[in-house]
C-alpha cells in the first residue's frame, strides 16, 4: 500500500515537473526556426511529394463511402491460394530468408508458366527477378538504367508512379498522348484510342533511352494490337532503345480481344523488361509480389539495384504463390483455372458498370482490358461552387465533390497526365469494378438517386 502510494506521488510531481518545462521558455523552439540546410530534402525527390493515393485514399476511407477509386479487388481471392499461405506460415524454413532475386519455387513456376507463353525456355536463376509489388519492378529497371540526361517516352495517360521514378533517377520524361474521339451511336472503346505513328516516331532520338509501355493499359483498358505494337518494336530496334513492359493486366483481357508481349517480336526479347503481378494476377494486391523477366544482360542490373535495396522478398508469400501458380498452370485449358475464371467474371462486371454510367448520361469508354472504366462526367453538370481549391483541375474537384456529398469516390484521371496534357483528361474519372456484387449494388442506388 505504502509503496503504491508513494508510486501515485512520484507520477503527480513528474506530470507536473513536465508541464513546467513544456511551459519553460528554455525548452521552446522559436516558431520562427528554420530547419538546418543539412536538412532539406534531396533534389531528386523535389516536386514529388503530392500524391494522389495519399490524397484520396483518405477521402474513400469513411466507411459511408462506397469506394470504386482504389484498384484493389473487395473480391475473395481464390481459396486454393488463401489455403496454400495459412499453410505455409507452420514450416519454419519459410519463415526467413530466401534468395534475394527470387525464392527457388517461385522462379521455376514463373519459368515454366512463360517458358509456354514466350515459347522459348526462361532461365529461372538469370531471366527472372522476383521484387516487391510491380512497383519494385519499375524501381529496379529505371534506377538500373536511367541516368541524368537519358530520356524516357511515357505514353499518357500513364500510372502516376512512371513519371516520378524516371526524374527521381535523373531521366527526362518525353510525353506522347493516346487520343480519340467519342464514335456517335457506337459503344466508345479503349481500342478507339491510338498513337500517331508519326509522332511517337519523333519523339526517339540519340538521348532516347527507354519506353516505357503498359498493357492492358491502366486506366482507359486500351490493349494493343500486333500492328500497334510492331511499330513501337520498330523504333526501339531503330533507336537501340530499351523497352520496360507493365502487363501486369496480362490475364484480364476480355471478348475478342488478345495480349500479346512485345518481347516476344523479333529484336525485342534482348531490349524488353517484361513485368508481372502476384497482386492482379491473384486478386492480392497486399501480398506485394511482381516480377521481371528478361535476358541476364538486362535483368542482373535489376538485381543489383534491389541487392542493395529492398534485399529480397517475403518468403512465405513467394512459396504459397509458387504453389497456386503450380495449380492453375496444370489446368491452364480449363474453366476452372483463375487466369480464365477472372476475366469471365470481371466482364459481367464491367457491362452491369458501362450499362449503369450510360444509363444516367455519361459516356463511358469499355476497356478491352484490365479492371477500370473511365467516363466522361461533365454531363452531370455538377456544381462545384463550394469545392475550396480553385485551381485543382475538374476532375479533382469533381470527385472531392462526389465523395463528399454522395458518398461515391473515384480516382481524376488527370493524375495520370503530364501537366501539359491534363486538359485532355480533366472531364474524367476513373472506376474500379473488381468488386463484390454487393459494393456494385450500393454504387448502383448512388448512380440511380443522382439520376432522380
Amino acid at each position: 500500500m505504502f509503496l503504491a502510494q508513494r508510486r501515485l506521488c512520484f507520477l503527480g510531481s513528474r506530470s507536473k515537473f513536465l508541464k513546467m518545462i513544456h511551459s519553460s521558455k528554455i525548452f521552446r523552439l522559436p516558431t520562427s526556426a528554420k530547419m538546418p540546410l543539412k536538412f532539406k530534402n534531396a533534389k531528386r525527390i523535389e516536386g514529388l511529394d503530392s500524391n494522389v493515393w495519399v490524397e484520396f485514399t483518405k477521402l474513400a476511407a469513411a466507411p459511408s463511402v462506397v469506394n470504386l477509386g482504389q484498384g484493389f479487388p473487395d473480391i475473395s481471392p481464390p481459396l486454393h491460394v488463401k489455403e496454400g499461405l495459412s499453410k505455409i506460415a507452420a514450416i519454419d524454413s519459410l519463415n526467413q530468408y530466401t534468395r534475394s532475386s527470387g525464392h527457388p519455387s517461385l522462379v521455376k513456376a514463373l519459368s515454366c508458366l512463360y517458358g509456354k507463353i514466350y515459347q522459348n525456355q526462361i532461365d529461372p536463376d538469370k531471366e527472372i527477378l522476383v521484387t516487391v509489388g510491380a512497383y519494385g519492378s519499375l524501381f529496379n529497371a529505371i534506377h538500373g538504367f536511367i541516368e541524368e540526361g537519358d530520356e524516357v517516352i511515357l505514353i499518357v495517360p500513364f500510372y502516376d508512379c512512371y513519371e516520378a521514378m524516371v526524374r527521381m533517377a535523373g531521366g527526362t520524361p518525353v510525353f506522347i498522348s493516346l487520343r480519340s474521339k467519342p464514335v456517335d451511336g457506337q459503344k466508345w472503346s479503349s481500342s478507339d484510342w491510338t498513337l500517331d505513328p508519326e509522332e511517337l516516331a519523333s519523339k526517339f532520338n540519340s538521348k532516347t533511352k527507354a519506353i516505357i509501355l503498359n498493357t492492358p493499359q491502366n486506366p482507359i483498358g486500351k490493349v494493343y494490337t500486333k500492328e500497334e505494337l510492331q511499330v513501337i518494336a520498330d523504333l526501339c530496334i531503330q533507336y537501340d532503345t530499351l523497352c520496360i513492359s507493365d502487363e501486369v493486366y496480362e490475364w484480364l483481357v476480355y471478348s475478342g480481344k488478345k495480349h500479346l508481349k512485345i518481347a516476344t517480336f523479333p529484336g525485342m526479347w534482348e531490349r524488353t523488361i517484361t513485368i508481372g503481378s502476384a497482386g492482379k494476377t491473384f486478386s492480392v494486391t497486399g501480398w506485394k509480389l511482381g516480377w521481371s523477366i528478361g535476358p541476364y544482360h538486362l535483368i542482373k542490373h535489376l538485381q543489383t539495384v534491389q541487392q542493395n535495396t529492398v534485399y529480397n522478398c517475403a518468403t512465405p508469400l513467394q512459396e504459397a504463390l509458387a504453389q497456386a501458380f503450380w495449380i492453375d498452370i496444370k489446368r491452364m485449358d480449363d474453366p476452372e483455372c483463375y487466369f480464365n475464371s477472372l476475366p469471365k467474371e470481371l466482364e459481367v462486371k464491367r457491362d452491369r458498370v458501362v450499362n449503369l454510367l450510360e444509363s444516367v448520361g455519361l459516356k463511358s469508354v469499355v476497356p478491352d482490358g484490365g479492371y477500370f472504366i473511365i467516363a466522361d462526367v461533365s454531363l452531370l453538370d455538377a456544381d462545384l461552387s463550394d469545392m475550396k481549391n480553385s485551381n485543382e483541375s475538374y476532375d479533382y474537384k469533381f470527385v472531392k465533390w462526389m465523395t463528399k456529398n454522395k458518398k461515391l469516390s473515384a480516382i481524376p484521371v488527370s493524375a495520370f497526365c503530364n501537366t501539359e496534357n491534363t486538359s485532355q483528361f480533366e472531364k474524367f474519372v476513373r472506376f474500379c469494378f473488381i468488386k463484390k456484387d454487393s459494393t456494385l449494388d450500393a454504387a448502383e442506388e448512388i448512380i440511380k438517386a443522382w439520376n432522380r
